[in-house]
């Protein structure tokens, strides 16, 4: 019998209406403004955030997925509940009566950088006394992402954020996070996140965050240091790891969490893992080899794709794969490979699943002499 695995937290509905692509770039105000018709070609509507992306791109790849996202009783609760259902991943949706469903309007104007319009809607709301803990039960891997996106998680100092993990920890199932980036003037970013990842880490197996989010909330001087450095551009190309990255990854680790996995953009991933003994829980549960999977510490550079379509979604389809494979039994080194193997596959699709390719074809592909990104480390 397969594993059992929840993927809970942030989920939107994601709206992106298409502006024509044969017109020449132009000045926002020019394409936006009062009393001007604009003539559009479709939209796009789909499903967002980490338990959209992470959580169908492991039913995908086959796993026994229960998507657990909070919606509104309203018309996108119901898209976003059709969607998931066409995978038969929505028994876990939790309908709020009175709120309505998160959701955001992507403008992708031509030759001006996209803008947001977002609703965070009861995503602010989830909490602990959310989860239908009936269907908790029996569950080998809890993975649950996106609290910097999401009020309660990170108000109080994180005090349902380590509620949850915490519970699940005591059921004796496996728990992951990933974090989100946010805008260090907004309330989420003005939160004591040092505090919330030293209250919530020792109850946290596999850690996912990205380099820059991680450094942004644990290291916030660091982190205006590499913006200094890197002079505004994507700092993920300016990085060592000796320097940079490790020194971040020893606090994550002196926090207590079991396997670090961070997420360093195009040029790949950084991996640690603490000792066998602390391993021997998880090698219980879910069947790793404590011995295979410990005292690891490296960076895998990423596979280069056919082309790069879009970033959308690479980040959390890296991280289903490496959850998929390491629960489906592969060693650790292939479950690392398969990560950023399946974060290539990603870019080379405009949406965040339409690249995904199952763990055997990557592995053959990998096999095969698939070519690395060769960027200095």
């Amino acid at each position: 019998m397969g594993k059992k695995v929840i993927v809970a937290g942030h989920a939107c509905l994601d709206i992106t209406p298409l502006f024509p692509q044969n017109q020449p770039p132009a000045k926002l105000g020019d394409i936006l403004s009062p009393g001007k018709l604009i003539q559009m070609e479709g939209v796009d509507i789909h499903a967002g955030g980490a338990v959209s992306n992470t959580g169908m791109a492991m039913k995908m790849l086959g796993m026994d997925v229960c998507l657990m996202a909070k919606t509104g009783r309203d018309e996108f609760g119901k898209i976003i509940s059709d969607i998931y259902a066409a995978q038969g991943a929505d028994s876990g949706i939790i309908v709020q009566e009175g709120q309505n469903t998160s959701y955001s309007v992507v403008l992708a104007l031509p030759g001006v950088d996209r803008i947001f319009l977002h609703d965070p809607g009861c995503n602010h709301t989830f909490s602990f006394e959310d989860l239908p803990k009936e269907k908790l039960l029996g569950t080998d891997l809890f993975h649950f992402g996106y609290p910097p996106l999401m009020k309660k998680m990170y108000e109080n100092t994180g005090s349902e954020l380590v509620r949850i993990m915490r519970y699940l920890k005591s059921q004796g199932t496996a728990t992951s996070l990933d974090l989100a980036f946010v805008d260090g003037e907004s309330e989420a970013g003005k939160a004591d996140w040092k505090e919330i990842l030293s209250r919530v880490l020792p109850y946290v197996d596999f850690f996912v965050p990205s380099i820059e989010e991680l450094c942004f909330m644990l290291d916030r001087e660091r982190y205006e240091e590499w913006r200094t450095r890197t002079e505004g551009e994507d700092l993920s190309f300016f990085l060592d790891v000796q320097r940079d990255i490790r020194p971040l990854a020893d606090k994550c680790m002196d926090l207590g969490t079991k396997v670090l996995l961070l997420k360093c953009g195009a040029p790949g991933l950084y991996y640690r893992t603490t000792q066998a003994s602390r391993l021997r829980e998880l090698e219980a549960s879910l069947g790793i080899s404590a011995e295979d999977w410990s005292d690891r510490d490296g960076f895998e550079a990423s596979y280069r794709p056919k082309k790069v379509l879009s970033g959308t979604g690479a980040g959390d389809t890296t991280i289903a794969a490496f959850l998929t494979a390491m629960l489906e039994g592969y060693p650790f080194e292939m479950c690392i490979r398969l990560a950023t193997a399946e974060g290539a596959s990603c870019v080379e699709a405009y949406d965040a699943l339409g690249g995904i390719r199952p763990l055997k074809e990557l592995a053959s592909m990998i096999e095969s002499g698939w070519e690395k990104q060769d960027f200095k480390r």
